[in-house]
């Protein structure tokens, strides 16, 4: 999950924000994963997704739209109350969820997959854990999967992107696991095979095929692009499919810079609005005008009778991590794209800590207790500490420090927020380490996209041509 991410995530979550800041944290050490790239949002994402999901849920916040229509719901509806899942309750009503009795113990700890559905770009399964799982590793209250879809391995799984989502119950605890469909064309009907490899901790192979089924998307071609040339990115809206109970937009974005990340919310003529969910990367390449990405994304289901949409975007921009070596107690890094910058005042070893003195620079003047709050917590994520001889060795599609040569997180103190003044301490005993550290041997990355405001572009008008199928 990257600092963007977690800044909006805070902005959207209804629940109080330490909590918040509390799971976000807690989401990425258990998963080991930095920041998301559009190639695919890794492991961290979801298990981040997971933590604050399960707030929501615990908090008792709930769609009051869903309550309305629950009343006509199957008994299979009731799974998708407890996660909040609309699309689930309204697939239930129309009876295109498939039921599943299939159930598996490994290591005294038994599985039971209760349902699946496949509709748009979504796809969903639920089922049961039994409580043998609070002899693993996790705290109490807490469940954690380690598995992979299909034949694929590790964290190069396509079908890891989305969210998990965990509630305690009699006996055990439900889940649900929400994947975006990772090809870029679609099975109606195929069988999807799931290995569990451990939960909590506790190893043995639950296997299970999943039987998934959708009817075929109706199309609507459009093919109408917007350009931006002061931010140098171009939209083109190319189609939307649209399922039973959700649509799906296919678009391409052209940036000049790459792993900007554009925000779409849409308005159609009679002021329905509609909100926009998790993508997956159709294609993407480098071409002489920038870099093409052609995304498909989860969008709330057209209306019918509609004849435009009028789009909202919002550009997130990227800033490639700045880097210093420590072989100097003060030096002053540069945002590569904006005004900001980082003095460092001073960097002092002290036994098994590191502790950096610094100040940012070029943030607005008078910023609100919020947003300092925001900042004092970002801090915690936005340095690393890299042993040099292992620079090379980070994956850009999943960047983050190798096993014992990086520390990624730190504890920030605040020293006086009218000069913007803090310190950084890091643990070189940590779970995160760095083997042989030497101040003169390791470098120091720093990110500032998490201080770079999402920017509001241009709205523009949509003309939607007659469905077809």
């Amino acid at each position: 999950m990257d600092n963007k991410e977690v800044k909006r995530a805070i902005e959207k979550i209804v629940v109080p924000k330490e909590k918040v800041f509390n799971a976000i944290g807690k989401g990425l050490k258990m998963s080991g994963q930095g920041r998301k790239t559009k190639k695919r949002k890794v492991l961290a994402g979801s298990a981040a997704a997971a933590v604050l999901l399960g707030m929501t849920v615990a908090s008792g916040f709930m769609n009051p739209t869903m309550n309305k229509v629950l009343a006509n719901a199957p008994l299979i509806g009731g799974i998708f109350q407890e996660f909040d899942d609309s699309m689930g309750v309204e697939l239930a009503n129309q009876d295109a969820v498939t039921e599943l009795n299939q159930s598996l113990t490994k290591n005294g700890v038994t599985v039971k997959l209760t349902s699946a559905y496949f509709d748009g770009n979504v796809v969903s399964i639920t089922g049961f854990v039994d409580k043998g799982v609070e002899k693993g590793h996790n705290e109490t209250g807490e469940v954690s999967f380690d598995m992979n879809f299909e034949q694929n391995k590790g964290d190069h799984d396509p079908w890891l992107s989305g969210s998990r989502a965990i509630k305690k119950v009699e006996n055990g605890y439900n889940f649900q696991w929400k994947m975006e469909y990772p090809y870029k064309s679609f099975k109606e009907n195929f069988t999807l095979p799931i290995t569990i490899h451990n939960i909590n901790g506790i190893k043995g192979e639950w296997k299970f095929d999943i039987p998934i089924k959708q009817e075929k998307n109706s199309t609507l071609a459009i093919n109408q692009e917007q350009g931006y040339p002061e931010d140098e990115v171009k939209i083109r809206i190319k189609e939307i499919l649209t399922a039973k109970a959700s649509s799906s937009l296919i678009y391409e974005t052209v940036e000049k810079y790459k792993g900007d990340d554009i925000y779409l919310k849409a308005v159609d003529n009679k002021g329905k609005v509609y909100r926009f969910g998790d993508e997956t990367l159709l294609e993407e390449s480098e071409q002489e005008d920038g870099y093409h990405s052609t995304i498909r994304r989860e969008m709330t289901r057209l209306n019918s009778d509609i004849t435009s949409l009028t789009f909202y975007p919002q550009l997130s921009a990227a800033d490639p991590k700045v880097q210093q070596l420590l072989n100097s107690k003060s030096f002053t890094l540069k945002s590569t794209r904006f005004n900001l910058g980082l003095q460092v005042n001073d960097v002092t070893q002290k036994g098994e800590k590191v502790v950096i003195d610094y100040q940012l620079t070029g943030l607005p003047k008078n910023l609100s207790k919020g947003r300092l709050e925001t900042i004092n917590h970002n801090l915690e994520y936005l340095f690393w500490l890299v042993d040099k001889e292992y620079l090379t060795k980070i994956d850009p599609e999943n960047p983050w420090p190798p096993k014992n040569h990086g520390i990624p997180f730190n504890k920030v103190k605040m020293v006086d927020k009218a000069t913007a003044h803090f310190q950084s301490t890091f643990d070189l005993n940590g779970e995160e380490r760095i083997e042989n550290f030497k101040l003169e041997n390791t470098m120091l990355l720093f990110d500032f996209s998490s201080f770079v405001s999402t920017k509001e572009l241009k709205p523009f008008i949509v003309e939607l041509p007659v469905e077809n199928e």
